[in-house]
């Protein structure tokens, strides 16, 4: 069974970051992650506040990161972690994933989040035909028809946007009052003349073979309306995974993220978090922090030990 002094499960910005602190600092880890490295990242359309570029593909500066992570760690993708297992031995956890097990001295969670649904009536019977959570994997498939976005925050109005550019004749509707986006992004839908419906939830897709129309409650008034629409493209948040957190006991607010300290450290010795999986900013520049961070302070708790 392989060995590492770190294992880092979850290569999004903050894992792969991790990593490249971790193999300069001298220590022999591993990233592990279910996915394609970048997760639900690689969706992300266009970043303008990532420090040094204008504008950037979420896909592009993942492969960006990647490029450098691997030139100092080991990178597994496209295979899952099952089960962790803490031992009293040296190395004292045991990682078993769909093809393979390994040793590790530390572990850090950079498991990340997936979307969270909106769990309206029709949701699900529809996913695939109308219904989607990512803009830049079906917007093409749009361009010209009548589409809405739900969600008030950063992504939702980057998504639209995103639509909008595609052609896609996009409205945007928020259960609230106002956006919680930043207000460069609210200026940037109001310039793109982008319709809004503010006050709404969606309660209901309908359709036969695909999706024709919405229902929508107003949150102020309770009326309900009907809109009709080819597609829904979903962006209210998303769902931390905390499963191997669970695994290991490791505390959790509120909210399902995991608590973590000034050094991302978690309640259990030798076991770290970064990312969208703990409390706090959920941006990249934040996770890309967090994991170099976390990567010092396992080397430090590895020197010390």
């Amino acid at each position: 069974m392989e060995s590492y002094d770190i294992i880092i499960i979850g290569a999004g910005p903050g894992g792969l970051t991790a990593g490249i602190y971790a193999g300069r600092q001298g220590t022999k880890n591993l990233i592990i992650d279910r996915d394609l490295a970048g997760g639900i990242g690689r969706e992300v359309p266009a970043m303008e506040n990532y420090p040094g570029f204008e504008s950037i593909s979420g896909l592009e500066l993942i492969e960006k990161i990647k490029a450098q992570a691997i030139k100092n760690c080991e990178l597994h993708e496209m295979e899952e972690v099952t089960e962790i297992i803490k031992t009293d031995e040296e190395y004292r956890f045991t990682v078993k994933t769909t093809k393979d097990s390994y040793k590790s001295k530390s572990i850090i969670l950079a498991t990340g989040s997936s979307h969270r649904p909106l769990n309206a009536k029709g949701e699900e019977d529809f996913k695939g035909k109308g219904v989607s959570y990512c803009a830049t994997c079906d917007g093409f498939f749009f361009a010209g028809r009548d589409i809405i976005i739900v969600g008030g925050g950063n992504s939702a109005l980057q998504e639209a946007l995103y639509l909008k550019n595609l052609g896609a004749n996009v409205t945007v509707v928020h259960r609230r009052e106002e956006f919680k986006a930043q207000k460069h992004l609210q200026n940037q839908i109001k310039q793109a003349e982008i319709p809004t419906i503010l006050n709404a939830t969606v309660e209901e897709i309908k359709g036969e073979m695909l999706v024709e129309s919405v229902i929508l409650k107003d949150t102020q008034t309770g009326e309900l309306s009907e809109i009709p629409v080819n597609g829904v493209f979903i962006s209210v948040g998303y769902i931390p995974h905390t499963e191997l957190a669970e695994q290991l006991n490791v505390n959790l607010d509120e909210s399902g993220h995991i608590i973590i300290d000034k050094h991302q450290k978690t309640n259990v010795e030798y076991v770290y978090a970064v990312g969208d999986v703990c409390i706090g900013l959920k941006q990249w520049v934040v996770a890309c922090g967090e994991g170099a961070v976390a990567a010092t302070s396992a080397f430090e708790d590895l020197q010390n030990q």
